[in-house]
């Protein structure tokens, strides 16, 4: 992907729940943005810029929350990720004492919404994009609707077949991933 794409990619190496929970992997994602925007750390590439994000790619993004959706019932027993797994792992990931309702989980949740201006305000485009046999694609469809009606600029990309994870296992899944995100950067 990276090839045919003429990208970076950084693999973050965040800590793990349940030792570290919420937000500690999300406080190690952005301690690799500023490692990546401090130019010691890219010293191959010429002229660099400070890094400036421009949008985000979220495939397959994984929420939850305490009511659930018709694609978490429907697939509750999913091969994939079952409903148990989710729980579990929202369990173990979240800060002792809250449910799936906290803002780390639920995009309703906390100041969740207000976010979504700062998006708008900065100028971001947003790639939303899933597939109708994950148990959370109905949470990636609310997210990109709940953007869209905040005014930011949203990409949506949604496809009744496939499952979670399927351009791993499936390389025409794989291809057409890659030209959509091809499509969306440039």
């Amino acid at each position: 992907m990276v090839d045919d794409l003429g990208v970076f990619v950084v693999s973050v190496e965040y800590r793990l729940a349940p030792e570290h929970r919420l937000p500690a992997a999300y406080d190690d994602a952005m301690e690799a943005l500023f490692w990546i925007r401090s130019l010691r750390t890219v010293e191959v590439v010429k002229d660099l810029e400070p890094l400036k994000i421009q949008g985000l790619i979220l495939r397959q993004a994984f929420f939850g929350g305490k009511e659930r959706t018709k694609s978490e019932l429907k697939l509750e027993n999913d091969q994939i990720i079952p409903l148990c797994a989710t729980d579990l792992m929202w369990e173990l990931a979240l800060p002792i004492g809250v449910d799936r309702d906290h803002e780390y989980c639920n995009l309703t949740a906390g100041n969740g919404l207000e976010k979504f201006d700062k998006i708008r305000a900065l100028g971001w485009k947003v790639l939303v994009s899933g597939n109708g046999g994950d148990p959370v694609v109905d949470r990636a469809k609310e997210l990109a609707q709940l953007m869209e009606e905040k005014g930011v600029h949203v990409v949506k990309d949604f496809e009744d077949d496939g499952c979670h994870g399927i351009e791993y296992s499936d390389p025409s899944k794989a291809e057409k991933l890659i030209e959509l995100i091809k499509g969306f950067i440039s």
